[in-house]
């Protein structure tokens, strides 16, 4: 019942402590579950790609990873939410109980590089955090019968989470294909792996109370971005207004069921 409509893509009014718990109990009952955190990007992803659309429509959790969904649930479901549940946060906040359950995590994505910081790092923070195994992304689309081998890997480790940084979109497929697969949550966590293995600097909190991360991230990576923000963030507001003042019915697509064969790993 926590699911809103924000522009046709299902978001939960939820916050860090329910998120956190349909993940522990989702391990704890060795069951499939699959997470994403969007932010402005990731739901016009949705906008513009119906089947996409219907793919985040048919995840377990998609938390208000930005503070404009945020304020797009307020606006317009009323939901009170006082804070939004950004990806690294509450990364964090899982990985902290699952330090204290015991339970072991598989690190999915990014470069070689990025993963061997990221480590030592989670292991500072958290001492009592299993590792069950890392691998670092292919950057190609999946082989035939890849996939299987990838879930074998990833069940052989003993891990009963898996984190997902493959970048958004290609993350949020790879964990809709990969769920049925797995008997344990998947989380498609975007930056957060580059953010706490050290290679990417948080905006002030200022700054992401005021919902201007994406500013920030402008800044530090305008040549790769700027087509996200200066088109994208419009488009979001403009669908926005127009959903709040019944112009538009932002028809959620029916959750996708359809097995994918390419999706890039």
């Amino acid at each position: 019942m926590t699911k809103k409509n924000v522009l046709g893509v299902l978001v939960d009014a939820t916050d860090y402590a329910g998120a956190t718990e349909q993940v522990v109990a989702a391990a704890q009952e060795r069951r499939p579950l699959a997470l994403t955190a969007l932010a402005v990007h990731g739901v016009m992803t949705g906008v513009l790609d119906r089947a996409h659309n219907a793919r985040l429509n048919s995840f377990d959790v998609v938390t208000p990873d930005g503070q404009p969904v945020r304020w797009a649930l307020n606006l317009l479901h009323r939901v009170g939410l006082a804070d939004r549940v950004y990806g690294p946060t509450l990364t964090l906040h899982v990985l902290s109980r699952f330090a204290d359950e015991g339970l072991p995590v598989y690190l999915y994505g990014s470069t070689e590089e990025t993963l061997t910081r990221l480590i030592p790092a989670l292991e500072r923070m958290f001492p009592a955090l299993k590792i069950a195994g890392v691998e670092a992304s292919k950057f190609r689309g999946v082989q035939p019968g890849e996939e299987n081998e990838i879930a074998d890997r990833i069940k052989a480790s003993g891990a009963r989470l898996v984190l997902v940084g493959l970048g958004c979109p290609r993350q949020e497929i790879f964990t809709y294909a990969m769920r049925p697969l797995l008997d344990m949550p998947l989380m498609a966590v975007g930056a957060a792996f580059d953010y706490h293995a050290g290679l990417l600097r948080q905006p002030p909190p200022w700054m992401q109370r005021a919902g201007l991360e994406w500013f920030w991230r402008l800044g530090l990576e305008p040549k790769r971005l700027w087509r996200r923000y200066v088109i994208l963030n419009p488009a979001y507001l403009g669908r926005l207004f127009a959903q709040k003042a019944g112009l538009w019915k932002a028809r959620p697509p029916a959750p996708a069921t359809e097995r994918l064969t390419e999706f890039a790993v």
